[in-house]
């Protein structure tokens, strides 16, 4: 034990080298540092370890659990959605029926008794079919409930309040059309709906059945021609029919399922349940997912499914404190177990402080992270023993390493700076001999009047090509560059090409890499607007936009085949390797070079998110962008390049 005298002041920081100096543990041996290390932590990660593994049994125990009663509470969900998609398909049944179309539009009389305009016996012959047909839909309407023994009874009302029906009837002469169902019915225009339980409704049924015994279900019959709507078709389904599909699920100990409305009202609960509706704001906004709320002095838990169908939504009720004896057996093993490795932990920590392999092993988990690739990995030990002493050459080996890696980095950014200079280096050939031969071409066929005109021009390309070195330009210079470029192919082509230069204001200070432009517009007037009949035009523009400058050359020329972007894009994305490739024929060379040189230069110099992109339509035109970084001020490289 050590004891520290009465005027010891703390100073932070100092406590180590103080320990340190007053203990000599910095060259204690490493038997004695091992003994007291386990003793201090030999212990701790054991407990952590054990806390650790409780919660991670909880929680998968847990969410395994959630899973399973929720995969339980969705299949429920789906056999009430087949009940209803059921009822769904005998909704439009009914509405395909031939007779039943003529009673929606109005061609029967209200009661099927009215006798018919004039004497003989067509009336007495029109109003016996009517009866027939009338008998032969609820004969329809039988065979569903008869098929489907779960209906209660089905209604079928047109547009003018006369209703025909197996099981139903009106509790009074109103006008049925005035119903709040037929009414919402009407509203949706033939989308199907789920009511729920049927309240205060002028119809019944033969049978008696109180309101929460009945499921009901509508839908409109809509003219597909005027689309206004001719009728409704009423369904009551037994309760039955749902409480089958839950009844019979049970989750845990005392757990059950129930079903509820949209509004939150119960549709069904069994006799035991507590709760008579579960308010709407208890739900979150997922569509499934469990949450925890107290009803009568009790925490309970509900997991829940929504049907997108019905709107219904399927909720498993249980305690939240329910015990889940497999997670209590797991604890209890997890228990003796932190006991005997806790035990073995104090008796075995004599035994390996005896020997050097662990320091030995640690130093050899540092050098496996080293070669794994972090070389920012050090060994802090300040030890004079063995270990010490390997650390310290490993941190000096580690140092030379980092060195010679930066003079790697160092030697290949300088080759990349040679290829991106050689690469520039390409361009101002290709378009000097095309220059020059306009100018040749002109000369003879017209004299010098615009030699000169052409001759300025081309002195200016020349001027900011040079740039007296820089690689990064004001994006004034080129706008310059690209203006007098087309001003000597105007002169060259006349009234067969015509061009636009827009510049956003908020690029006008910006700075870019130069000799962008040039070879965009080149290919876009050899391969665009020269290969169109008629003349062709070109527009340039540069604005901010996501962050980033967009250069944009428009064209409205003969565009490119779908195989022939498709090639180029892939082209575009390795622009260094498909330069060394064999060109495939003059026309890739030719169309492809100035491309993958603009893209090679923004890649090498840039980062892989900025470059080309090409848009282009076969006989429609082709629209090239470039993705420049915002550069408001020259980089420091491309002025010392410069200089």
């Amino acid at each position: 034990m050590i004891f520290m005298p009465n005027n010891y002041e703390f100073k932070p920081g100092s406590w180590r080298r103080r320990f340190k100096r007053w203990t000599g543990f910095g060259d204690w041996p490493l038997q004695y540092k091992l003994i007291v290390l386990f003793l201090m932590i030999g212990i701790l990660p054991s407990i952590a370890l054990g806390v650790l593994v409780n919660w991670t049994v909880n929680r998968i125990v847990d969410e395994q659990m959630t899973a399973n009663t929720l995969q339980l509470i969705g299949k429920v969900n789906q056999t009430l959605d087949n009940n209803m998609e059921n009822l769904q398909s005998i909704t439009y049944l009914i509405g395909f029926d031939p007779a039943v179309k003529r009673f929606l539009s109005g061609e029967m009389s209200g009661d099927g008794t009215e006798s018919g305009e004039g004497n003989g016996e067509a009336p007495h012959a029109l109003l016996s079919e009517e009866k027939s047909e009338r008998y032969e839909i609820r004969q329809l309407l039988q065979g569903f409930t008869t098929l489907y023994p779960e209906i209660a009874a089905i209604l079928v009302v047109n547009h003018e309040g006369d209703y025909i029906s197996n099981e139903m009837y009106a509790r009074s002469d109103g006008n049925l059309t005035e119903e709040s169902w037929y009414v919402e019915a009407a509203q949706r225009e033939g989308i199907f709906t789920v009511l729920g339980h049927p309240v205060q409704r002028n119809v019944t049924t033969h049978v008696f059945y109180s309101n929460d015994e009945l499921i009901s279900v509508v839908r409109s019959f809509v003219d597909p021609d005027t689309r206004e709507v001719t009728g409704a078709v009423l369904i009551d389904l037994k309760l039955r029919a749902v409480a089958g599909a839950v009844r019979g699920v049970t989750l845990g100990k005392d757990g059950y399922l129930m079903v509820t409305a949209r509004d939150g009202k119960p549709i069904y609960t069994p006799d035991h349940s507590p709760i008579a509706g579960i308010p709407p704001a208890w739900f979150p906004e997922e569509e499934s997912g469990t949450f925890v709320r107290e009803v009568g002095g009790q925490m309970l838990q509900f997991m829940y499914v929504t049907s997108s169908f019905t709107g219904w939504s399927t909720l498993g009720v249980f305690g939240a404190s329910e015990a889940v004896h497999e997670v209590r057996k797991i604890q209890f093993y997890l228990v003796c177990f932190l006991f005997v490795v806790c035990l073995f932990g104090l008796t075995a920590s004599y035994t390996l402080s005896q020997s050097i392999s662990r320091p030995i092993r640690q130093l050899m988990s540092f050098m496996q992270k080293a070669e794994s690739g972090d070389l920012t990995i050090r060994y802090w030990g300040g030890g004079q023993d063995e270990v010490g002493m390997l650390g310290r050459s490993f941190n000096r080996m580690l140092l030379q390493i980092r060195k010679l890696m930066k003079l790697s980095e160092l030697r290949e950014r300088q080759k990349r700076e040679a290829e991106l200079r050689s690469l520039q280096a390409h361009i101002k050939p290709h378009f000097l001999y095309n220059t020059l031969d306009t100018i040749h071409w002109m000369a003879l066929k017209k004299g010098a009047d615009d030699v000169s005109g052409m001759v300025e021009s081309l002195s200016h390309l020349f001027r900011i090509g040079l740039s007296k070195g820089s690689d990064i330009i004001p994006i004034q210079d080129e706008w310059t560059h690209i203006t007098s470029y087309l001003q000597i192919q105007k002169t060259r082509y006349r009234d067969r090409l015509h061009y636009e230069l827009h510049l956003a204001p908020e690029a006008e200070g910006l700075y870019v890499l130069k000799l962008l432009l040039q070879p965009i517009v080149e290919n876009a007037i050899y391969h665009g607007i020269k290969a169109r009949r008629g003349p062709g035009s070109i527009v340039i523009s540069a604005e901010v936009e996501e962050g980033m400058l967009l250069l944009t050359v428009t064209d409205n020329g003969a565009g490119m085949s779908p195989e022939r972007l498709a090639e180029l894009r892939r082209l575009l994305e390795d622009p260094l390797s498909a330069m060394q490739e064999p060109a495939g024929g003059e026309e890739r060379s030719s169309r492809s070079y100035g491309l993958l040189n603009v893209q090679a230069r923004i890649r090498l110099t840039f980062h892989e998110a900025y470059g080309i992109h090409i848009e282009s339509a076969e006989g429609t035109g082709t629209r090239v962008i470039i993705r420049h970084p915002l550069l408001h001020t020259v980089p420091k490289a491309s002025n010392e390049q410069g200089e």
